[in-house]
């Protein structure tokens, strides 16, 4: 099997669009305050994504790497004073009642997401970095998932429209491009077979740090076992 084969078959079996929290929240199953605290525990993730690229880039000596890279940041952080995912992020909090100063703050995060969303960053700053550019490949799975969670926020919860689903819609057109470079450079430097090995295990890694968020959300908002410190429904509402 190629590795490419095998990076989309660890995508088929392991990445989190399998996981029941999204088909609960994809099909209308969620109630308001679950769908908050989605919002607010993926908040911790989507922040960290501009600091695991600045990350990144500060070991990359190749500067043709540093320019391919820095869209990333870009594309997240945007610019002073308009744009950027983390932005079009806060628009779907205030869209669902939220308080967007509070979501930005990282109050009520989940302890199990910090930690994940912190290995996330941390891994890509001490890993070597075949398995740091290895590790972004989930979005070789994102415009899937993008594709089916517009579709069913917009059928089945009264907060969807254009500007609540900006953040996923940009992505569908984001994605493709950050994972077509960061696929070719993997597989270009992936020369070897415990290379291959060692891609294919960044890219298992990451998959963990995405079903992870979600099993502590389901304990917490679905199971009901919230731990210390975790979002109460009811606060940080606009």
């Amino acid at each position: 099997m190629s590795l490419e084969d095998r990076l989309r078959t660890i995508g088929a079996e392991r990445y989190h669009d399998r996981h029941p929290f999204h088909h609960k929240l994809h099909g209308g199953q969620c109630t308001p305050d679950q769908v908050r605290a989605w919002v607010i525990n993926r908040w911790a993730y989507q922040a960290a994504i501009p600091r695991k690229d600045a990350a990144f880039m500060s070991r990359c000596e190749d500067p043709d790497i540093r320019r391919a890279w820095r869209s990333r940041i870009e594309d997240h952080d945007g610019g002073v004073d308009e744009g950027g995912g983390l932005r079009r992020w806060l628009k779907l909090a205030e869209a669902v009642g939220l308080d967007p100063d509070y979501v930005a703050s990282g109050e009520g995060i989940l302890p199990a997401t910090h930690f994940a969303t912190e290995a996330y960053v941390h891994y890509v700053r001490e890993q070597p970095l075949l398995q740091a550019v290895a590790s972004s490949l989930t979005e070789l799975f994102a415009p899937k998932i993008h594709e089916n969670r517009i579709e069913g926020l917009l059928k089945h919860y009264d907060f969807a429209n254009d500007v609540s689903l900006s953040y996923f819609k940009k992505r569908l057109s984001e994605a493709p491009r950050d994972v077509a470079y960061g696929l070719k450079w993997v597989l270009d430097h992936a020369d070897t077979p415990e290379k291959e090995d060692m891609a294919c295990a960044a890219l298992i890694f990451k998959t963990d740090v995405l079903w992870a968020q979600l099993d502590a959300l389901w304990s917490a908002y679905v199971d009901g076992h919230l731990p210390p410190g975790a979002w109460q429904p009811g606060e940080g509402m606009a």
